[in-house]
């Protein structure tokens, strides 16, 4: 598999904090969607700027089979970044199960996003078929990247099945919510302490991506917050920048919150004036 070039994004390369997943060794642990973008020039653009290193491809709705000089397969193909191709778009394990074998096959990679959808109106996962399509995946070797509900428990479950990561939504896909229920995300860190998570779907924002961070996770992955902003490639630098910022944040290690004021200057010392 081709290794992504290095993005030079600050002081936590410095430190050799990086992301791995599978085989894949990252440094970025933002995660980027290719779909939805004005024209292929901002795509590139945004990718460029987000400093990702690996971008997800629908593979139903790429031509594999297409390898012309306009290709959109090979235009990814060409960049210094991994691909991650997903099941987008599949509602049965059957059907996911049959794309993660095409893509890897036409991409002669293991690696798979898995999506099970349950519907067109939440497109909320099915657990049922996920759970499913997941365990024949692992069987068959993939490295699977489960995308989930946030569900504390079907997260463990995908998790202890072998999945290498585990990716509960922040709300539903496209909706730009952000983070709708923290708490269900930190108990999902707790719960699943040991391998990779990361937040996907629902950001709207670079504060939705910071707040995802700091809750303890491993990576953001998002798309329309980009490809859908007035400003993609803008966006996509401020998303880089607050996935970096969370990751610090979470390091480093914040205060305990309090209900009432504490003084950050010592008691000592005050002047006592007498009545």
């Amino acid at each position: 598999m081709k290794q992504a070039n290095e993005p030079k994004t600050g002081k936590i390369e410095e430190c050799g904090d990086w992301l791995r997943i599978g085989e894949l060794k990252l440094k970025s642990r933002l995660l980027l969607g290719t779909s939805g973008y004005p024209n292929p020039q901002t795509m590139l653009e945004s990718l460029a700027a987000s400093g990702s290193q690996l971008v997800t491809v629908a593979i139903r709705r790429v031509n594999l089979s297409d390898h012309s000089e306009e290709s959109f397969l090979d235009l990814l193909q060409s960049l210094p970044v991994n691909l991650l191709p997903n099941t987008a778009g599949c509602y049965t394990a059957r059907e996911a199960i049959l794309v993660a074998e095409m893509a890897r096959e036409a991409l002669e990679t293991n690696l798979i996003k898995l999506e099970v959808i349950g519907d067109d109106e939440t497109l909320l996962p099915d657990v049922e078929q996920l759970l499913k399509a997941a365990s024949e995946l692992i069987r068959s070797g993939f490295t699977v990247m489960a995308y989930s509900n946030d569900d504390p428990i079907t997260c463990r479950k995908l998790a202890d099945m072998g999945c290498a990561a585990v990716m509960p939504l922040a709300s539903p896909i496209g909706s730009g919510m952000g983070i709708v229920n923290p708490y269900n995300l930190q108990l999902i860190r707790t719960l699943v302490p040991n391998i990779p998570l990361i937040v996907d779907a629902g950001i709207g924002t670079a504060s939705d991506a910071a707040k995802a961070m700091e809750l303890g996770y491993d990576g953001v992955l998002l798309n329309t917050a980009v490809s859908k902003a007035k400003h993609p490639v803008q966006m996509a630098a401020a998303m880089r920048h607050a996935v970096l910022g969370g990751r610090l944040a979470w390091q480093a290690g914040r205060i305990p919150q309090r209900f009432y004021a504490q003084a950050s200057s010592s008691m000592e010392g005050r002047i006592q004036i007498s009545s």
